[in-house]
């Protein structure tokens, strides 16, 4: 996620990081470069200077040349100024109303559907809400059938009118369908469509007034930098719309969209999307988002994923069996179950301080457990809880049963094994720390 950009930025800031004599020559020099890199991310020109002018303001005006560490000055400042460009706080969606209705708009090709139905699934299952999907793309062959199988990947009931072509008459029956049946949000996906086509913005425009939702979201693919802008600000002029979505964020984005979006049409992006799976979506922070641009890693998030996949019993049970010596490969297969519920191995790499440029350049596959995964489901019950045990003729037939190599399975087992005994040294002291610990923030949440 912008890794081109975040390396462009530490190359800029990385003169003032150092012990060197700081002066404002050498600021402003800095300075030129970071708003280099933010034009290379397509930031807008007018955007970018003003960004790097005012850093440069408040920069003199603090003293960072006398500061003790002006480097650290400089880069706290540049992650400010990146965090109130980008929104300054966290932005929700108003779910006041029952039902409550969201207007989902964009262009084509946005990923308008799907994260329909990430945000349905979102709802469900972090806000406890009954949503309704209703399918209002009368024009994109088998858009209605689309939402539908997202609906059935979900759980999410989703309504639909086959022989009617008004998406104003669809929209309508679907709010007064989730009145009757106890949907208490209205999801309502559109036909995407293009800011210059004047009969299709009319069309949204007319739905937008006819059902008078409490939340229109705008869908932008991020990989499209200024150009989404652009759009943004047109279909902005006919909606007024609420908030931004940013989808794709997963993919080579290059950051201009989320940069400077919020300065154009002055509305919030809402949330994002961070890969191809249905949980794959985010809450934007606008402050945790600047410090995984300047290479500062994301540990709130990163914490959060965990807490959403930890159990304090599971937690306790697992305790217990480390300090019998009792930890066995159905345990180590439930761990990775629960690291793999969190999100793609590089997204949560790049979550970690200093992770994104030690992996620059290296392909992570989100596949990266599915040996390990084929090497387990080989081996016995009894092989699974006593993996000491397992003696030649059992490794070999482990191997050939899972595909992989005799080696493979002796690295497993020993990794495993060095582990297991880490995981027992820790039990008594900073390991069962670390566990009370999350467990304390567990229950803060």
């Amino acid at each position: 996620m912008f890794d081109n950009l975040s390396e462009k930025l530490d190359k800029a800031l990385h003169v003032l990081k150092g012990h060197g004599q700081i002066t404002e020559i050498n600021v402003a020099e800095t300075l030129k470069e970071v708003r280099r890199a933010l034009l290379d991310a397509d930031v807008n020109f007018k955007i970018a200077k003003q960004f790097t002018n005012t850093v440069k303001d408040k920069a003199l005006g603090q003293n960072v040349l006398s500061s003790l560490q002006p480097g650290q000055l400089m880069v706290k400042l540049v992650k400010d100024e990146l965090t109130s460009l980008m929104g300054g706080e966290a932005e929700g969606i108003n779910l006041s109303a029952n039902p409550s209705v969201i207007l989902m708009s964009g262009l084509q090709g946005s990923g308008k559907t799907t994260f329909s139905g990430k945000l349905a699934n979102f709802l469900k299952t972090k806000k406890s809400k009954k949503p309704l999907l209703v399918a209002c793309d009368v024009y994109r062959p088998a858009a209605v059938d689309q939402l539908h199988v997202v609906g059935d990947q979900i759980g999410v009931e989703v309504f639909s009118d086959r022989g009617n072509t008004d998406p104003v008459a669809i929209s309508k029956a679907g709010i007064a369908y989730a009145k009757a049946n106890g949907h208490n949000v209205v999801i309502i996906d559109t036909a995407g469509r293009l800011a210059v086509d004047e009969q299709m913005m009319k069309e949204i425009a007319d739905v937008h007034k006819a059902i008078q939702p409490q939340e229109t979201l705008f869908v932008v693919d991020a990989m499209t930098g200024q150009d989404a802008v652009n759009t943004a600000k047109a279909f902005n002029d006919i909606l007024n719309f609420d908030g931004v979505i940013l989808t794709k964020l997963d993919g080579d984005t290059r950051g201009g969209a989320a940069i400077s979006i919020k300065s154009v049409v002055n509305k919030p992006i809402k949330f994002i999307g961070t890969g191809e799976k249905m949980d794959a979506i985010d809450v934007f922070y606008p402050s945790r988002m600047a410090e995984r641009i300047l290479g500062m890693g994301d540990v709130v998030s990163l914490v959060e994923r965990a807490q959403e996949q930890f159990d304090e019993e599971e937690s306790r049970k697992l305790q217990k069996k480390i300090a019998k010596n009792q930890f066995g490969f159905d345990d180590f297969l439930s761990q990775i179950q629960q690291i793999k519920k969190m999100g793609s191995i590089k997204d949560l790499m790049g979550m970690i301080p200093g992770a994104g440029k030690a992996l620059k350049g290296l392909d992570v596959d989100d596949d990266a457990f599915k040996h390990v995964e084929a090497i387990i489901h080989s081996m016995t019950p009894v092989e699974r809880s006593t993996p000491s045990k397992l003696d030649a003729s059992r490794k070999k037939r482990i191997a050939k049963g899972s595909g992989r190599n005799i080696q493979e399975v002796n690295q497993l087992l020993k990794q495993f094994d060095q582990m297991s005994k880490m995981m027992k040294m820790m039990q008594g002291g900073g390991g069962k720390k670390m566990m009370q610990m999350m467990g304390a923030m567990k229950g803060m949440k």
